[in-house]
C-alpha cells in the first residue's frame, strides 16, 4: 500500500497500489487516445487484456533500477504490477530504503506479460543469482512470460536462471563481461532487444528501458507522451555517463570503488555457470 501522510506524520489515508496504477493509467490515457495512436506513424500497439507485470525485488537491490520502470508500467493502464519476493517481508535496498513486496513468489501464476529483475549493489544481492527460491521462481515463470527483462545487474540474475543463454544482452558496464559467463552475448548498448529478452544497462537506463517497454506494449506515440509527461529530457551537468566519456582516470576510480561488488558477482556467476552446466 501507499500511505499519504499529513505534515504531523499521521496517516490520512491508505491507497492500494492497484488504485495508484489505475490513476496514473487514467492520466496517461487522457493524452494517449486510441484515435491519436491509430493515426500516428510508427505506433504499433498490440491489443491486450489486463497485462501482468512481476518485478522481482530483494535485499540489497538498487531502488532506481526498479522505480523508474515501475513508474512507466504503472502509467500504462489496464496493468497489474506486482513487486515480488520470497515472502511479504520488507526488503531494504542497498541505500537502506525499505520496500514492501506486494506478492510472494508462490502467489504469482505463469503467463506473465512482463517478468522484470533489477540490479543490486548491496552485499546481500551477490548471492541472489544462486538462491534456489529465486532461481526456481524465474525458471517457473520465465519460459511463459511474453517479455523477460532486466535493468543493470538484474541481467546476471536472469542469466543465473539460464534465461539469457543464446541471447544478446546488456548490464552495468563494470560487469559486462560476466554476461558471457552465463551464456549471453554482451552488447554495449543502453537497451538491448533480442526477441522477447529486453535488457537495460546500468541504473538510470531504467527510464530508457521503461519507455522501450511502453512502446512495445502501447505503441511509439504513447511512449513519446509518457516521456513528455515525465519530462525525460536528460541534460546532465557532466558528460561522464559512460566509461568512454568519463575517461580512464574517472573510470579507474569507479572500478576501484566497485571492486568488492564485481568480485562478489564474479564469484556467484562462476557458481551459476557450473550449476547451469549440469542442468
Amino acid at each position: 500500500m501507499f500511505t499519504v501522510h499529513a505534515a504531523d506524520g499521521r496517516g490520512l489515508t491508505d491507497m492500494k497500489r492497484s488504485t495508484f496504477t489505475a490513476l496514473t493509467g487514467a492520466i496517461a490515457g487522457m493524452v494517449a487516445t486510441r484515435a491519436f495512436a491509430a493515426d500516428s506513424v510508427g505506433s504499433q500497439a498490440t491489443p491486450h487484456g489486463v497485462q501482468r507485470v512481476a518485478m522481482v525485488i530483494y535485499p540489497g537491490m538498487t531502488a532506481l533500477d526498479m522505480i523508474a520502470p515501475q513508474l512507466i508500467f504503472a502509467a500504462l493502464g489496464n496493468t497489474d504490477v506486482q513487486l515480488v519476493w520470497k515472502d511479504r517481508t520488507v526488503v531494504l535496498t542497498d541505500t537502506g530504503v525499505p520496500i514492501v513486496p506486494t506478492a510472494a513468489f508462490d502467489e504469482i501464476a505463469s503467463g506473465l506479460t512482463v517478468l522484470f529483475v533489477g540490479g543490486g549493489g548491496g552485499p546481500d544481492s551477490f548471492s541472489v543469482m544462486n538462491d534456489p527460491k529465486v532461481v526456481g521462481f524465474l525458471q517457473r515463470v520465465g519460459p511463459s512470460a511474453e517479455y523477460v527483462t532486466s535493468v543493470c545487474t538484474g541481467a546476471l540474475i536472469l542469466g543465473g536462471a539460464g534465461l539469457l543463454r543464446g541471447y544478446r544482452a546488456t548490464t552495468h558496464w563494470v560487469v559486462h563481461d560476466l554476461l558471457a559467463t552465463l551464456g549471453a552475448t554482451p552488447v554495449s548498448e543502453r537497451v538491448v532487444v533480442d526477441r522477447n529478452r529486453i535488457t537495460g544497462a546500468g541504473v538510470t537506463a531504467g527510464l530508457d528501458f521503461g519507455l522501450q517497454m511502453a512502446a512495445k506494449l502501447r505503441g511509439d506515440d504513447y511512449a513519446r507522451m509518457l516521456q513528455l509527461m515525465f519530462e525525460y529530457d536528460p541534460q546532465p551537468p557532466f558528460n561522464a555517463g559512460s566509461e568512454a566519456k568519463a575517461g580512464p582516470q574517472i573510470a579507474g576510480e569507479v572500478q576501484a570503488n566497485f571492486a568488492p561488488l564485481v568480485a562478489g558477482l564474479k564469484k556467484n556467476a562462476g557458481i551459476a555457470q557450473a550449476r547451469l552446466a549440469t542442468s
